[in-house]
């Protein structure tokens, strides 16, 4: 205890209770700043952060042109297709099976339903 006390600064040996509960009080309140401060400084940095990712992602989609709808006559109708298809689909080398598993996997990898998806044609790179 000895070793406490002659570590003691000579200012704060007569200290009273009330002086120490003002200096304990303000201490906690440095402290308190210090840590709303950082807090508030993590907040705006990251709102920061995610402003700049959504500005990159808006970028990153293509926009919307407006293109000039043309009319071409038809000479015969086209049978109708099936609700939820997407036209026809040309198989160069593939078997059905292999075709329909790599559609299955396209579509799950992209998260889309494999109506929304339209494959044009399938061809096996030898």
């Amino acid at each position: 205890m000895m070793f406490l006390a002659a570590s003691i600064p000579d200012y704060l040996k007569d200290i009273s209770i009330g002086n120490a509960a003002i200096v304990a009080l303000m201490g906690y309140v440095v402290v308190f700043f210090g840590i709303v401060l950082l807090m508030c400084v993590i907040t705006v940095m990251g709102n920061i952060f995610v402003a700049k990712a959504n500005k990159a992602k808006a970028a990153a989609q293509p926009k919307a042109a407006a293109a000039p709808v043309t009319v071409t006559p038809v000479a015969a109708a086209a049978p109708a297709e099936a609700p939820g298809t997407a036209g026809q689909l040309k198989l160069h080398d593939v078997p059905p099976k292999t075709a329909a598993m790599l559609m299955a996997i396209v579509a799950n990898q992209m998260g889309k339903p494999l109506n929304e998806l339209r494959f044009i044609s399938i061809k096996e790179v030898k």
